[in-house]
């Protein structure tokens, strides 16, 4: 098997790679993120309290997206080190492995969640709109097939460089998502529930898309045959050496967005958890641009780790940190200057206008947050891709669990800002513990330079 054109500059032409890999990701996660705020849009107009159910939901949503993503980013780091050191057929049983555990993954937490739901959705404050927030739940934990299985085959592809098909179905979805929202929610008189019906089914067209690329048309670099499976148990434990540390970090982030959820309710009310809910769904359109360099960084990175290509590595690492920061500074500057009109979007119904104030004082503060978090991501992603998921998985929770939990605590409720406090919190947190991982990026690399000589 040759390297094709992809292969080729993923392996040799680093910062090409990172722009042709980043670019389409960024596209669609955009779309993905107007998606949902378009959705909190639809819903925010049935009222404040469904749009605080959805904001319970949302971070057991990212719980279950994060975990998806997180097997992706073991498998993607695990075929792209394969492809660097050129071998191919390891690369193919591995995405093969990688397609059987998210298969596997899928059953067990469909059930699961199914079973907990509920029980979560009250110990984390939702008493108030539980029933919004158990109906629109329920649905969206049955279509948790719509999620591993898409992220697995979006994973395969990116780390053979072809990265259309990884991100495409992405922007699809959210067009059909966008496109089926009004109609489930106010045609069809669904509410919450039409919102989460609409969002399983968005999900599960463009999958059977890329189910179509992947094992029928066949015509990837990797040549994905489920019949040629070789078991191989070692493949599996290299998937989940990263799969599950990095997936733990998306629990840690959610954990710490459902105790924010809960410390708002106490302090402020559900008014606060809306007004929280709407902001983060607006500054989520900040976090694009970093997640998609953050990424192709990772690809880029796995691979100059599997060729023991030093130079490709701090290329990655630098070249990802510069583009990522020139996209937070121009995010913060925009939602700081715009913060009063971008509040209108989810207080533009007589239901919601209480929302605006709210929304603005959040922006204003939050916005911060997105400035020195490209260090983090490039970190993180970098670790990652050199099979290194426990040490991106430390500094996740030294900044997360500990950092932004201990900052929000103290100005929130020890110096009585109250939610103003908790959002100033966070901000400190995902900057001091952000620049602390870059820091030790820096170190690790120089003591890997000896490794790769």
């Amino acid at each position: 098997m040759e390297a094709n054109e992809d292969i080729d500059l993923i392996v040799n032409h680093p910062k090409k790679a990172i722009n042709k890999l980043a670019a389409p990701i960024i596209i669609s996660n955009l779309f993905m993120i107007l998606n949902n705020i378009i959705d909190g849009i639809w819903v925010a107009g049935v009222g404040a309290d469904a749009l605080a159910a959805i904001g319970f939901v949302t971070p057991l949503f990212l719980t279950l997206v994060g975990f998806a993503n997180g097997l992706g980013a073991g498998s993607n780091s695990l075929i792209a080190r394969c492809i660097g050191a050129e071998k191919y057929e390891k690369a193919g049983n591995s995405a093969i492995h990688s397609m059987m555990l998210s298969i596997i993954v899928t059953i067990i937490t469909t059930i699961l969640l199914l079973i907990i739901l509920k029980p979560i959705l009250l110990m984390m404050g939702a008493g108030e709109v539980i029933n919004d927030a158990s109906t629109y739940g329920y649905i969206v934990m049955a279509g948790c097939f719509s999620i591993f299985i898409p992220a697995m085959m979006s994973a395969i592809f990116r780390s053979q460089g072809e990265i259309k098909r990884a991100s495409y179905p992405l922007m699809y979805t959210a067009i059909i998502n966008m496109i089926l929202d009004p109609i489930f929610i106010y045609i069809l008189n669904l509410g919450v529930g039409g919102a989460a019906i609409a969002t399983v089914i968005a999900a599960t067209i463009p999958m059977f898309l890329m189910m179509y690329w992947m094992f029928v048309k066949r015509d990837s670099f990797l040549k994905i045959k489920m019949s040629e499976y070789k078991r191989d148990l070692n493949i599996y434990k290299d998937i989940l050496v990263v799969g599950i540390p990095a997936s733990l970090e998306q629990f840690i982030l959610s954990f710490v967005s459902i105790l924010t959820n809960y410390w708002l309710t106490v302090l402020s009310g559900t008014i606060a958890v809306a007004s929280y809910t709407a902001t983060w769904r607006l500054l989520s359109v900040g976090f694009a641009p970093l997640i998609g360099i953050g990424v192709a960084s990772l690809t880029v990175g796995g691979a100059a780790y599997g060729a023991k290509n030093f130079e490709n590595m701090k290329t990655a690492q630098k070249y990802g940190v510069k583009l990522s920061l020139i996209s937070s500074i121009i995010i913060c500057l925009i939602c700081f200057t715009f913060a009063e009109p971008l509040s209108h979007i989810f207080a533009y119904s007589a239901n919601s206008a209480i929302l605006s104030q709210r929304i603005t004082e959040a922006i204003r503060i939050l916005c911060f947050f997105v400035l020195l978090m490209p260090f983090g991501i490039i970190a993180g992603n970098l670790f990652q891709s050199m099979g290194k998921g426990t040490i991106a998985l430390f500094f996740t929770f030294l900044r997360a669990l500990l950092l932004e939990i201990i900052f929000a605590g103290l100005f929130g409720f020890v110096l009585g800002f109250k939610d103003i406090g908790i959002y100033a919190g966070l901000v400190c947190g995902m900057s001091v513990g952000s620049i602390l991982s870059y820091l030790y990026l820096n170190y690790y690399l120089k003591k890997l330079k000896k490794y790769f000589n």
